[in-house]
């Protein structure tokens, strides 16, 4: 298929590129049908929301609010009244207003009017719902009602249609990631196509994931959350999974390969790496499912869409792409080194070659060189950085955010704060409790004498249900507004013998904490289960997904710590402009623990493979750790990197749902990657030394077999052209004194084992050829580090001496 691709580039672009325009134009035309709301079954708020529909049907506007204060004198005033009316009425006027609930419209509206007479209200009910309602039309409400502001009177706007205008304008968190991803790549790689491959292949994966998550909305229900969250996960995956795949391809060619030859091993090798990692990130998200919220539902198909987009797009966009450059994947210095006729033989070829490209005996080498050293010490340092940032996960505590949450320089958070302080904190999110039966007199009766309850008010019945409005004293975040839900519910209902539920957005929010809370452990168990399969098939043993599975709880609990720390105890909030602290919304334990699950897998997968690939070679556990982390950390700390900046941006996208995950990810991720991989997870391997490998034999012939990248054939160019033949020669110190017991392997340009020796007591060794063409030669000894050379064989024996320094690691993956 990667062949394919590759000589059919044109063809598949144009596909490409007519399958992101063309499910563009239809998701244009047909308009997004997301769901705004979410049922939780078998609740007392559902119940309570059941009854209330049945009894009241919604009106199909959104109700948005004007808050006014004054300084001096009152809201009634004639100067006040004068300059506020007029405007009021105004806004009443404009096309797709429905109407306007003024304060001074006689004794209903003086209910809406402080007890101090400092602050007021007036609520606006837009035509439609707040995702459709025109940005222009809601930015003529919030400059009609402010133009009425003075000296002395301050007007705020509050609601879910105003709080659209405030923020960012649409796709700018996403352009920064892209941004911030793309000096990443240009760094690593120093080559502005090769940069702009990997962002090229996460556009068309998230375009086309997101458009088609517009069109299914059409068919099912899709919250609004989820192509926020699926940008954000697809822009991710999608930059690492071409980065993976690009890295491979350029060190093929600067190890003397055909640009053709090598997109088909890279294809072949780190593309299916890619497919193991995209499905486990797939099944991952799928592990929602095990909650049973028929509102996450929608989130999976977005993410899974967009995931699956970008791995089909990583495996036959990205050859077509690399087919079109040629060796312009390269930086224009490794191009003239390549046109002079060398390849990658020196560190000066291989110096800015990407993350994955340059000699490993620089600081990735000395890293994983001390990590064997010391492995209880930087085990210990690791564990505990680990469980310091974990400790504020004790004091967890799920809910919903607010514009209360807002950034203080909002309106929507100044309206917020005035109607507290008119009205009390409660104001901002009353109860309904929903009667059908019983003494409604006592039921009011005793709810007004519930300790908590700031006011209470029953609404005309209709169709012999009743809505009892209940305004607590304490905010709808509070923990205190909770405790007054649950007596409400335990005891003053029942005594009062009604027939009720207490529902409210408030309310609603409670109980999906709740269930979040109950069912997490069954959901957490489900993906970590099979995590530990996917793990266990691919490397044989038990100890390895068992060390993946403590390390993923890990790392969880480190990136919750950090999430309570930041947005629920408010430790530098101010200094990122996130608002106010308030609890961790309660869709983002499940959201954050399928997304950091199936991106961890990768990171496990790609570092694990290698020394496993080592440790079946050399039956050695200390150099298989020291040499798969030397070689794939690089590779890691860079791609982990981009999805940090990628989280990070989001930070900026003005939603604090998305802020709160793009934070919680970035954390995560950096900590997975920067601590957890490479140190804790090579030290604690380097401890429990052989039985990291250990699966006991009637399990080893049970399990089916599993390779994640396996090895690639001898390419064509090694294969053809002649007979076989031989390399042969010496193996000395820097001293000329010969090295016994080295081990010299010989593989293809593909990376393919083809023979193996160890050189006898004068340093002599001899390796067999299949026949001319270019191969790598790599020489390792217990005393010296491991050194690697592509050596190009022609129809007779080639004679290649190997000359090995104490102390340097010199291996090419």
């Amino acid at each position: 298929m990667a062949r394919w691709c590759y000589r059919h580039r044109l063809v598949v672009l144009l596909l490409w590129v007519g399958a992101l325009f063309g499910l563009g134009f239809a998701a244009s035309t047909a308009g997004t049908d997301y769901a705004t709301d979410f049922s939780l079954p078998n609740t007392d708020s559902k119940r309570a929301y059941d009854l209330m529909e049945k009894a009241f049907p919604d009106s199909a506007g959104d109700t948005d609010t004007v808050v006014w204060k004054v300084d001096g004198g009152t809201v009634r005033d004639q100067s006040v009244r004068s300059r506020i009316q007029p405007a009021l009425d105004e806004i009443g006027k404009m096309t797709g207003v429905g109407g306007v609930t003024s304060p001074y419209s006689g004794e209903q509206g003086a209910a809406q009017i402080s007890s101090d007479g400092k602050i007021a209200y007036a609520q606006i009910t837009f035509a439609e719902q707040a995702n459709t309602v025109p940005k222009d039309l809601v930015q003529n409400v919030v400059d009609t009602a402010q133009n009425a502001e003075r000296a002395g009177l301050q007007v705020e706007l509050g609601g879910q249609a105003i709080q659209k205008v405030q923020e960012p304008p649409t796709g700018l968190a996403e352009m920064i990631g892209i941004l911030a991803a793309a000096v990443v790549l240009f760094l690593a790689f120093g080559s502005l196509f090769a940069m702009l491959l990997p962002i090229g292949i996460a556009i068309f994966g998230v375009g086309t994931g997101l458009f088609s998550t517009q069109l299914i909305s059409h068919v099912t229900s899709v919250p609004d959350l989820a192509p926020l969250l699926a940008t954000l996960i697809g822009l991710g995956v999608g930059i690492d999974y071409a980065l993976f795949i690009v890295t491979r391809h350029r060190r093929g060619i600067l190890h003397g390969m055909a640009p053709e030859e090598s997109a088909v091993v890279a294809l072949n090798t780190s593309g299916r790496a890619v497919l193991f990692a995209g499905g486990t990130v797939c099944i991952a998200l799928a592990g929602m499912l095990v909650t049973n919220l028929r509102f996450l539902d929608g989130v999976v198909i977005g993410t899974s869409l967009t995931v699956i987009f970008s791995v089909l797009a990583a495996v036959t966009l990205l050859p077509a792409l690399l087919g079109l450059l040629g060796t312009r994947v390269l930086s224009r210095r490794q191009r003239r080194k390549l046109a002079a006729g060398g390849t990658s033989r020196s560190s000066e070829a291989e110096s800015g070659g990407g993350p994955e490209e340059g000699q490993t005996s620089g600081a990735a080498a000395r890293w994983s060189a001390s990590v064997q050293r010391r492995p209880r010490t930087i085990a210990v340092l690791a564990l505990a950085v680990m469980a310091v940032l974990a400790l504020p996960v004790l004091g967890l505590r799920l809910g919903a955010t607010d514009q209360g949450n807002d950034d203080a320089s909002t309106t929507t958070r100044k309206a917020y704060d005035l109607l507290a302080e008119g009205f009390g904190p409660g104001f901002n999110g009353p109860l309904q409790v929903v009667t059908s039966g019983g003494d409604t007199d006592a039921l009011v009766k005793g709810i007004g004498d519930t300790a908590g309850v700031a006011r209470v008010a029953a609404l005309p019945p209709a169709r012999g249900v009743t809505v009892i409005q209940v305004v607590p004293t304490t905010s709808p975040q509070s923990e205190k507004t909770d405790q007054l839900i649950d007596r409400l519910r335990d005891r003053v209902i029942p005594d009062a013998g009604a027939q009720a539920h207490v529902g409210g957005v408030t309310a609603v929010s409670k109980d999906f904490s709740s269930i979040t809370g109950d069912r997490l452990p069954y959901f957490v168990g489900t993906i970590i289960g099979l995590g530990f399969l996917l793990l266990m098939v691919a490397f044989r043993s038990l100890v390895v997904p068992l060390t993946a599975a403590l390390m993923n709880l890990i790392a969880a609990a480190a990136s919750f710590g950090v999430l309570v720390a930041i947005f629920q105890w408010g430790w530098g909030l101010d200094l990122l402009g996130l608002g106010k602290e308030g609890p961790i919304n309660s869709f983002l334990p499940v959201i954050m623990l399928s997304l950091l699950f199936g991106l961890s897998m990768d990171y496990q997968v790609f570092l694990v493979s290698r020394m496993h690939e080592e440790w079946v070679h050399t039956k050695d556990n200390a150099r298989a750790v020291r040499v798969g982390l030397a070689e794939t950390s690089r590779v890691i700390n860079s791609a982990a990197l981009i999805m940090v900046c990628v989280f990070l941006a989001f930070v900026l996208s003005g939603d604090s749902g998305a802020a709160m995950a793009g934070v919680g990810l970035a954390a995560a991720v950096a900590l997975d990657a920067f601590i957890l991989r490479t140190a804790l997870v090579p030290a604690a391997m380097h401890l429990l030394g052989k039985s990291n490998w250990w699966l006991p034999a009637g399990l080893e012939k049970r399990l089916p077999h599993l390779a994640v990248e396996p090895r690639e054939s001898v390419s064509e160019e090694d294969a053809t052209g002649g007979g076989a033949t031989v390399v042969h020669g010496f193996v000395r110190d820097p001293e000329g004194a010969p090295v016994d017991g080295a081990v010299l392997t010989l593989l293809s340009g593909g990376g393919r084992q083809l023979d193996r020796v160890t050189s006898l007591a004068d340093g002599s060794y001899i390796v067999s050829v299949p026949g001319p063409g270019t191969y790598l030669l790599a020489a390792t000894a217990d005393t010296y580090g491991a050194r690697a050379r592509h050596v190009v064989v022609t129809d007779e024996p080639l004679v290649y001496d190997v000359e090995l320094a104490e102390g340097e690691v010199d291996a090419v993956n």
